[in-house]
């Protein structure tokens, strides 16, 4: 499975940024994430682990991803490993215009026997995972911008 998905926020990088990296927040800014659990002390950076549920398929899957690469505003990198199968996502920031262009790539790569027999069965979910995916760019596109815009006295 492989998909890169791009989405243009109106704030600067530095902002959108910090909205994608701090995991913690995720639940109250992307629908679809029910609860994260920070595994390591410190500000988030590489090595950074945590736990992530949310809801696919009809049911609540919970999963450990660690931050692998991270380079504030520019990109990071989250892997995560489940089932036999690595998923491997990253992200980068570029400015665009007054705003940013946001572009997620995500790849899997099956790790074991068992796994590669279930492509096929993968593959039939990679449209769901997709559309989660764009989701959960689209939640927080519209928690960045709302919180970023000027507040007007």
């Amino acid at each position: 499975m492989h998909f890169t998905l791009t989405e243009r926020i109106d704030a600067p990088p530095e902002r959108v940024f910090e909205f994608f990296s701090d995991v913690a927040a995720a639940p109250e800014r992307i629908d679809g994430i029910t609860s994260v659990e920070v595994l390591t002390d410190g500000p988030v950076g590489v090595g950074t682990r945590f736990r992530e549920s949310r809801v696919m398929f009809g049911k609540e899957h919970t999963e450990t991803l660690e931050f692998v690469a991270f380079d504030p505003p520019r990109s990071y990198g989250v892997d995560c490993e489940s089932s036999g199968v690595l998923f491997v996502s990253r992200f980068t920031f570029e400015p665009d215009g007054a705003g940013t262009r946001v572009t997620m790539d995500m790849r899997s790569k099956s790790l074991t026997l068992k796994a590669r027999l279930m492509t096929p069965m993968m593959l039939l979910c990679a449209g769901a995972v997709k559309k989660a995916m764009q989701q959960d760019l689209a939640d927080i596109k519209r928690a960045a911008e709302s919180e970023a815009a000027p507040v007007s006295v």
